[in-house]
């Protein structure tokens, strides 16, 4: 099945009404073009499976991709798209290809974004079940958070034999909903057999370290061992003892929710090519990558894996050089760095209302964030592609003048279509990207030592990726960086949490900052995840709708067609 190449963007239909006119392949035959039989999979309908775990071990024989991006911005950058294009015409141009994604929150979905499974021609299906529910992953982490929160809660309740301090939980609850309203409340309220009174909060499931986990377990008994290190509380007095679930008992019951959510998920692409969408940990708050089950079972079954990581290589790169790869083994042999003229002019100060005209000066302005995203990657020791996300507006002058910068900076760019043309219009960057894997030049390292002191990886990461002075520490950030350190947490790898829209803690500040100092305000332990979070700038764990949320335009038409997920 070849969707149409498109014309104009203006003839291009809506991302939902492209996905419900696709021809889905049986999920069975997709899998049998990865030498999958019925044994390996647990059907979800007809197009949908889950991969048992048997597969998920299978030792690695294909070539990892990352796709990352500039600092993304209100113009779009188009990321997942480049990704799932990119995938599709590596298989146009006969390559034995695997795409590996996140899959959405209903948070999102619902809020802003709509639809978060690709665009255009290039999607992966069935759209409307990824988006919604697919096969119940995100509810199954719910749960297994939900149930941790209520176990901690029941131990107060009961007699507090742990000794745990009220005022030092640090366990939150979890929906998958923004919901402000849930940010800080108060629960056991209506007297002593509703519990204990005390101050709680909700993240979104993206936010949850059992997301986090989910992601990052490479088997069932992986999974039990991080889930049962998870710090909920501390105790009282000047000892702070680390009060994790596996002292609540709560780890073995948390992994049995979690047991078919382990599973990758196989779906694909509009296409008809294989596409793994598991895990989606947010790029900003945790490490942005889809799960390393999925990832190697891609590798076992592909020659060619593309994966994404979540929003700029400040953010999303960083953290899967530094925390998945790490903790997988994994070997990136390139990499896609994801441009568009509109986000360049927008970062040398354009405004978002003139982005449709020419701007050679807002655009030459702006480079210098492409050539810091450039460089971040290849201090990775992975080789990289500019990819040039054409957009209708943009004139040859704003596209070659991108362009030159790339050559200028040393590495090959390619022009990107895959929104109106599908995997046609990606075939010139999935050249480029079998030339630089035939190079053979990639020897990736993580940036830092994780042993480590904390004060020095974060040191390390904004001075060579952000490009900033060095690091601030608010009074309660230093507090807590002596304390885990003094419990065994300093030679973890540290999770950064920041704006994704600036190099920078302030998302008002664009293009490519010198002499600046970030300030971390809050550091906290993933230590089930295992690594730090270090929280800089004002970073909403529970976002909120907007005036007019995406969920108003969506409906249920009486024959079951859904309109409004973009």
């Amino acid at each position: 099945m070849t969707p149409s190449a498109g014309g104009s963007a203006s003839a291009v239909p809506s991302d939902i009404e492209i996905a419900q006119r696709a021809t889905l392949r049986p999920i069975v035959d997709v899998a049998a073009e990865l030498g999958l039989g019925p044994d390996d999979l647990d059907l979800y309908g007809k197009y949908k499976a889950k991969v048992t775990l048997e597969v998920t071990q299978r030792p690695p024989r294909g070539r990892l991709v990352l796709v990352t991006g500039i600092n993304p911005t209100a113009a779009g950058e188009g990321k997942t798209t480049t990704a799932v294009g990119m995938t599709q015409a590596l298989r146009r141009l006969g390559h034995h290809a695997a795409l590996c994604i996140r899959e959405p929150s209903l948070g999102p979905v619902f809020g802003m974004k709509g639809g978060a499974a690709g665009g255009g021609y290039a999607q992966v299906i069935p759209m409307e079940d990824i988006n919604l529910h697919f096969t119940g992953d995100f509810h199954a982490i719910s749960s297994a958070h939900s149930l941790l929160s209520a176990m901690l809660d029941n131990h107060l309740h009961q007699g507090n034999a742990l000794g745990v301090d009220p005022r030092r939980i640090t366990w939150p609850r979890t929906i998958d909903m923004n919901d402000r309203a849930l940010r800080d409340c108060v629960i056991g309220l209506g007297g002593v057999a509703n519990g204990v009174v005390r101050e709680e909060r909700f993240v979104i499931i993206p936010a949850s370290e059992v997301m986090a986990i989910l992601a990052l377990a490479t088997g069932p008994q992986d999974l039990e061992a991080r889930l049962s290190r998870i710090i909920v509380a501390s105790t009282a007095g000047a000892e702070r003892k680390p009060v994790r679930a596996g002292d609540l008992g709560a780890s073995g019951a948390m992994a049995l929710l979690l047991r078919d959510a382990l599973r990758p998920n196989l779906v694909q692409t509009l296409e008809g090519g294989p596409a793994f969408v598991h895990a989606g940990p947010f790029g900003n708050i945790a490490h942005g990558c889809n799960s390393v089950l999925a990832t190697r079972t891609a590798l076992a079954l592909a020659d060619i894996v593309v994966t994404e990581a979540g929003f700029g290589s400040d953010l999303g790169a960083e953290k899967f050089f530094d925390i998945k790869c790490r903790f997988a083994g994994l070997e990136p042999e390139a990499a896609v760095l994801v441009a568009t003229v509109r986000a360049l002019k927008l970062n040398g100060g354009a405004r978002k209302s003139e982005l449709r005209h020419e701007d050679l000066g807002a655009l030459e302005r702006g480079l210098p964030n492409l050539e810091k995203h450039i460089d971040n990657v290849r201090q990775f020791g992975v080789p990289v592609i500019v990819a040039l996300n054409r957009f209708v507006t943009d004139s040859d002058r704003e596209l070659e003048m991108v362009a030159d910068c790339a050559r200028r900076a040393g590495v090959p760019v390619a022009l990107n279509e895959v929104w109106e043309k599908g995997g046609a219009g990606g075939e010139e960057l999935a050249r480029g990207v079998v030339e630089l894997l035939a190079g053979g030049t990639a020897r990736f390292q993580p940036l830092y030592d994780a042993a480590l002191p904390i004060r020095d990886k974060i040191d390390a990461i904004v001075r060579k990726v952000y490009g900033g002075d060095g690091a601030d520490y608010a009074p309660k950030a230093e507090r807590t960086i002596d304390y885990l350190e003094s419990i065994g947490l300093g030679g973890t790898p540290v999770c950064m949490a920041k704006t994704q829209y600036s190099l920078t803690d302030d998302a008002t500040r664009f293009g490519r900052p010198t002499g600046f100092r970030i300030t971390v305000n809050e550091v906290y332990p993933a230590a089930g995840a295992g690594f730090v979070v270090a929280q800089a700038g004002d970073i909403m764990t529970m976002p909120g709708l907007p005036k007019e949320p995406a969920a108003q335009r969506m409906a249920i038409h009486p024959d079951g067609s859904i309109v409004g997920l973009f």
